[in-house]
């Protein structure tokens, strides 16, 4: 019993003698450790200071649950029977548009024919900074030369060709970011650039042009809808059957008209997007507080490494 409680005793001591002896080496090299931490300071405050503002416009949207299919469900509880019989399928499900307009504004091809739409690969590969005072986009000048409206061949591409849309995709969705509140179903379609002018106008293209999309798709496809019903109205004989066709064609030719009509055919805008005031990153206070920290951490490291290196060296 006495001889545990002794071990314990050593073992407490020694830990305390360790602890002193820390502290000893660290205070011995507080001008090191001084010295790596206030050089690591100023080398972030110099990157921090170096860094380009970014703006972030961002819109909140909400579904238009106005494009409805309550005419074709009625339709399909009414005539279903009579309509498969003719080959129709009116019970295919309403599409939840709101969800295919987001995928579409995510997807490749979107976005890539939105950046040849607005002409907006240059302020998108080769912008480097923002002037606020002039309000004018600083280009990157061996990324894109504007005086001979060239890319530069040691840069993105080569031999003055234009960077592919893959590689424009790929920048946009680096800086575009879309959200849905699933229990709200509110929207948020964000955009950051080194300009806030430009962030908000690519927001608002943004909106419009998924809007304008979705939209061309539905008239498109009930038109082509129409025009097959038309078809079956001259083909067939059977009265009941031609009423169900002109049901349907009423109702395809509602969905023309709402969309024709509704700017906002999928999303309405709850919030408009604004050209920010204040820049979304970078945080350089943070950027400097943390590049303090690990410069501090590097110094007592290299304390520590100095004096039990020695001392191993001076043991052997």
């Amino acid at each position: 019993m006495n001889e545990s409680r002794q071990k314990k005793s050593t073992t407490f001591s020694d830990d305390e003698i360790d602890l002193r002896e820390l502290f000893k080496v660290l205070w011995a090299g507080k001008w090191l450790i001084v010295s790596i931490s206030s050089v690591a300071a100023i080398m972030t405050v110099a990157v921090a200071l170096m860094l380009p503002n970014m703006y972030k416009a961002e819109v909140l949207l909400a579904p238009n649950n106005q494009q409805g299919n309550s005419g074709l469900s009625a339709l399909a509880t009414q005539y279903g029977d009579l309509a498969s019989f003719a080959g129709i399928n009116l019970d295919s499900g309403s599409i939840d548009k709101t969800s295919l307009g987001l995928e579409v504004l995510k997807s490749r091809k979107f976005i890539s024919e939105f950046i040849v739409r607005h002409n907006i690969l240059v302020p998108l590969m080769a912008a480097e900074d923002w002037d606020a005072s002039s309000g004018e986009l600083k280009i990157d000048s061996n990324v894109y030369d504007l005086a001979t409206e060239r890319w530069m061949e040691d840069a993105i591409a080569t031999d003055g060709a234009s960077p592919s849309l893959q590689e424009a995709q790929k920048k946009f969705m680096e800086i575009f970011s879309v959200s849905q509140d699933k229990q709200s179903g509110f929207v948020s379609i964000a955009v950051e650039h080194y300009s806030p002018i430009i962030a908000r106008q690519w927001v608002d293209w943004l909106v419009d042009d998924i809007n304008f999309s979705i939209m061309l798709q539905d008239v498109s496809e009930a038109e082509q809808a129409i025009a097959y019903l038309n078809e079956q109205i001259e083909s067939t004989s059977l009265a009941d059957l031609q009423n169900v066709f002109f049901k349907l064609i009423e109702e395809q030719t509602k969905i023309v008209m709402l969309a024709k009509v509704s700017p906002e055919y999928v999303l309405r805008t709850i919030d408009p997007a604004v050209a920010p005031e204040k820049k979304s990153r970078p945080s350089r206070a943070l950027i400097c507080i943390l590049g303090t920290l690990l410069g501090g951490i590097l110094g007592v490291t290299v304390v520590l490494i100095r004096r039990y290196t020695f001392r191993t060296l001076e043991d052997a």
